[in-house]
């Protein structure tokens, strides 16, 4: 367990009127569908870290661009102990080739549609971050709360 916050990167990358996502495989947040990314690396900039990230758990390959949407994930243990603290920023991004196939930490990765969302237990953060982002959809976003 690291004792300092780390840095989480992340891309929005649409196609399609589509919305690349992740199955979560590990915690934080397994078995919910997220915008898909990983920890930032010593020496990386923020775009480098989202391309290797969105390749390594999506299979897809992206051209990173500015940061579009930031938020904390602290997580604690029943003890109060804190398990998981990272500062995630999300990145637009262009998809440049690949077909999503899940690598990595992801159980699964597509292309999923803005009413296909409001069905599938997606991410509080990532449902905040495309309401946000896409204020037009948002009603897709609507479904229950994981």
């Amino acid at each position: 367990m690291t004792r300092r916050p780390q840095v989480g990167v992340g891309a929005v990358v649409l196609r399609a009127d589509r919305v690349l996502l992740v199955l979560r495989g590990r915690p934080p947040n397994a078995g919910q569908w997220a915008i898909p990314g990983g920890r930032q690396r010593l020496g990386e900039t923020l775009q480098q870290a989202a391309e290797r990230e969105i390749g390594e758990e999506a299979g897809i390959v992206i051209r990173a661009r500015e940061p579009i949407y930031t938020f904390e994930h602290i997580e604690r243990d029943e003890t109060d102990e804190v398990r998981y603290h990272y500062v995630v920023v999300d990145l637009a991004a262009d998809y440049i080739s690949g077909e999503p196939r899940a690598g990595d930490d992801a159980r699964e990765a597509r292309w999923v549609a803005w009413d296909e969302m409001a069905s599938l237990p997606l991410n509080a953060a990532t449902r905040a971050a495309l309401a946000q982002l896409f204020p037009h959809h948002a009603f897709t976003l609507t479904g229950a709360m994981p």
